[in-house]
């Protein structure tokens, strides 16, 4: 397990670094120049020459790419160019409100999308199953920024029970959280169901029945563990997909997350925080992909890694 675990630390390094040169990039694919979005078009030319030779843009590129690297392993990114704050503190204050977000949103998704297809497995092609399957393609095809602005418009405007917006207590997580889970919801219970369905065909359920074991048990100690390895795979890349990929969520209900601060510099042009928080969003998802791994061996001791 070490050994794999240091394996696919270093087969991330090629990947980390692509990543690293792309984000380099952007500063010289984006169109404009960023000290002058920073001081405005009145600017007199000593202050623009000044700014660029403090930030090294009068630099050759490979010079400026070895200081920006340098300042990377050491966990700088830099400074806004509109806050004038290090990014690295503004990914600290931001990034926890990203991660409860994607936690509450992944453990609705886990509950419910694993007990629908738990349930609808146990009778295929029953009342319950056709409702499942119809909740489930509705999830699919319902984009996120729909499912949250149907959910402010019913719960907030409508029935005023849940606040349409905002960060503070568990009530103003409940909508968000929905609205970011809800497409898992429909994936995790049509490949719940699905990989039930083959388990409970298998020999060894046959056999823990004949035992007298309770159905409960049969299903939940025997069949359900067999059928986690396909369960987790949906759960690991949905989640790295909440870390990474929450911005439409965050800015619909104006959660003061991560991907709302990838927002915010786009609209503003901050250069350098759209660099800081790719490049860090970028090593999360690599980390959450080797702990999904990881649980493979925890669900199932038949996964070897070599």
């Amino acid at each position: 397990m070490f050994a794999f675990i240091v394996r696919r630390l270093l087969l991330a390094i090629p990947t980390l670094f692509g990543v690293l040169v792309v984000v380099f990039l952007l500063l010289y694919v984006a169109p404009g120049d960023p000290v002058q979005e920073m001081v405005g078009e009145r600017a007199d030319p000593e202050t623009i020459a000044r700014l660029r030779k403090e930030l090294h843009l009068d630099e050759p590129l490979l010079k400026q790419f070895t200081l920006y690297t340098g300042g990377v392993l050491r966990g700088d990114f830099g400074n806004s160019y509109i806050t004038q704050r290090p990014i690295i503190r503004d990914i600290r204050e931001r990034f926890p409100k990203t991660l409860l977000l994607a936690g509450s949103a992944m453990l609705l998704a886990s509950v419910l999308g694993i007990t629908i297809g738990v349930l609808s497995s146990r009778h295929p092609g029953g009342w319950f199953d056709r409702l499942g399957l119809g909740v489930a393609y509705l999830g699919i095809s319902f984009p996120v920024y729909w499912v949250g602005l149907i959910l402010i418009l019913v719960f907030a405007v409508m029935l005023r029970w849940l606040p349409p917006s905002g960060y503070g207590g568990i009530k103003y997580l409940i909508l968000p959280a929905f609205a970011l889970g809800s497409r898992s919801i429909a994936f995790l219970a049509r490949i719940t169901r699905s990989a039930m369905l083959d388990v409970l065909g298998g020999d060894f359920v046959r056999t823990a029945r004949a035992k007298g074991l309770r159905e409960r048990a049969v299903v939940i100690r025997h069949a359900l563990r067999n059928a986690l390895i396909p369960i987790i795979t949906v759960l690991g890349l949905d989640f790295g997909y909440y870390l990474t990929g929450s911005i439409l969520t965050e800015t619909i209900f104006s959660w003061p997350g991560l991907g709302r601060y990838v927002v915010n510099a786009i609209t503003r042009r901050d250069l350098p925080a759209i660099q800081g928080s790719v490049l860090f969003l970028s090593v999360i998802f690599v980390l959450v992909n080797l702990l999904t791994d990881l649980a493979y061996a925890k669900a199932d001791p038949r996964v070897a890694y070599s």
